[in-house]
């Protein structure tokens, strides 16, 4: 109550959150001039007086070992790389089995991608601490911890955040190193910075479904794409623009006012409506490992007064934990099997009408296909050497549907291969039994080969049922 009353008080008494310039800047002028400040503060103060009160790069590496330490059962501490100085590019990952990979949607956050945007790296840590203090009581924060694995890098680019300025060590902009559709730029892999090959080949690691980078400067949650082939500003869309439009506006509506935007309608943008940019790492994500990443500006001033961060933190965390629960709360989930063996198939889905795919897991075969609820939908789930199939779905929520495909190699017309396809019923025994028995009368023969057809019936109605029941929800079906 207190908390409603603080930030009634807070709304009452300030003007709102007006996004300007942000992350497309190729500077920080957007800390001055008509920035709001959510508390006033001396507009004069040097740039050395404004890393006051925030996280040093050491204190940072202490908060992060510490939260490893002190919510150990849910978490684990990695590094994905080093800066250009050799600072560790430290990552919280967060779930109820860190470090084990499971059929479970993978969610990143990445903060500081521009040295002089600092407001994410102390959200982040805020966000890992109370999903920690709450996922005992809390039914989102456990929603979270149990479905997910939530990996949380604080800090891209910890020698800009020590310099105070945009670009690293090397004064490269890092959301203009990554290689880009349109162009060709940063293709040569020994010209990329360390921290921009840190996050591809962590990238590789981790089948990540969807991410989140945070920014400031401004106040909008952006999607893809963030350029053009012309290189002129206009709306420039994927081919998932409205499921990417529906992810932002998760976040924009969880927001206490971002949605009110008077720049962004409904507080979201199309990257390349807003101002076009090239070699960024949204598209890139997009693009080359099927993630769906946003960009999100979180506080119209780029490096606000520290006093600030608690009321920032107020006015995102439902945005950030309702981002995150997305990934299990709506889309179409599920496995794809063999139906000959029933292991896994590292097999494909495809959407009737979008022309994206999304490739299962490597080791559980599951998939995550994000998509904008209130639709017909059309999935097809396909693997080289088997038969493809689909099926028509309505998503309201998340819905789960798994699929058993058969090898191209599957004999027709025959009843006992199509029943079955268990090798040592349908070929072995029945030649020895025919062979056996062929002697005596045709019905005799004629009874034992239905009798085989019905265990090898069972058989098949057995592993369709094991397979179910691998990965139990309310809402699944099997496509056979």
């Amino acid at each position: 109550m207190k908390l409603i009353f603080f930030i009634f008080f807070v709304s009452l008494n300030l003007p709102p959150l007006l996004a300007r310039g942000g992350e497309r800047s190729s500077s920080s002028s957007s800390s001055s001039g008509s920035a709001r400040h959510l508390i006033e503060h001396d507009q004069s103060r040097t740039s050395v007086d404004k890393a006051k009160g925030y996280m040093t790069n050491s204190d940072l590496e202490k908060a992060v070992k510490a939260f490893g330490q002190r919510c150990s059962n849910i978490s684990r501490i990695y590094s994905i790389g080093e800066s250009v100085n050799g600072v560790p590019l430290w990552v919280i990952e967060i779930s109820d089995k860190p470090g084990v990979e499971e059929p479970e949607p993978a969610f990143k956050f990445i903060g500081n991608v521009h040295g002089d945007e600092p407001v994410g790296r102390e959200l982040l840590l805020l966000l890992a601490n109370w999903i920690c203090d709450n996922h005992m009581k809390d039914p989102l924060a456990r929603l979270i911890v149990e479905n997910v694995h939530l990996h949380i890098l604080p800090s891209m680019n910890p020698d800009g955040f020590a310099l105070k300025r945009r670009g690293n060590a090397n004064n490269i902009d890092l959301n203009r190193d990554f290689p880009d559709q349109f162009f060709p730029l940063n293709n040569d892999l020994d010209a990329r910075q360390p921290e921009t090959r840190a996050i591809m080949s962590w990238l590789k690691q981790i089948q990540f479904i969807a991410s989140a980078s945070l920014h400031g400067g401004a106040l909008v949650a952006n999607y893809p794409w963030d350029g053009t082939h012309d290189k002129r500003k206009n709306y420039y869309e994927c081919p998932d623009d409205e499921s990417f439009r529906f992810l932002a506006s998760i976040y924009s509506r969880s927001h206490f006012n971002m949605s009110f935007s008077m720049e962004f309608p409904g507080g979201i943008t199309n990257g390349a409506f807003w101002y076009p940019i090239y070699g960024g790492m949204q598209d890139w994500n997009y693009i080359h490992v099927s993630c769906f990443e946003l960009t999100l500006e979180i506080s119209d001033n780029k490096w606000p007064n520290a006093k600030e961060l608690p009321i920032i933190w107020e006015y995102n965390k439902m945005s950030m934990l309702n981002l995150v629960a997305s990934l299990v709360k709506t889309g179409v989930h599920g496995r794809i099997f063999s139906s000959d063996s029933g292991r896994p198939l590292p097999g494909s889905i495809m959407i009737n009408g979008i022309n994206y795919t999304v490739n299962a897991g490597r080791a559980f075969a599951d998939y995550h296909r994000l998509l904008a609820p209130g639709q017909r939908y059309e999935v097809m789930a396909t693997m080289p050497g088997y038969k493809s199939k689909s099926t028509i779905i309505w998503l309201e929520g998340a819905i789960t549907v798994d699929f058993i495909l058969d090898p191209d190699g599957t004999p027709k017309g025959n009843l006992l291969r199509n029943i079955c396809d268990c090798d040592y019923y349908c070929s072995k025994s029945k030649v020895a039994v025919l062979d056996y028995f062929w002697g005596f009368h045709f019905e005799i023969c004629f009874v034992l080969v239905v009798i085989l057809a019905f265990l090898c019936f069972l058989s098949k109605g057995r592993m369709k049922f094991s397979l179910l029941k691998q990965r139990p929800s309310p809402k699944r079906s099997v496509i056979a």
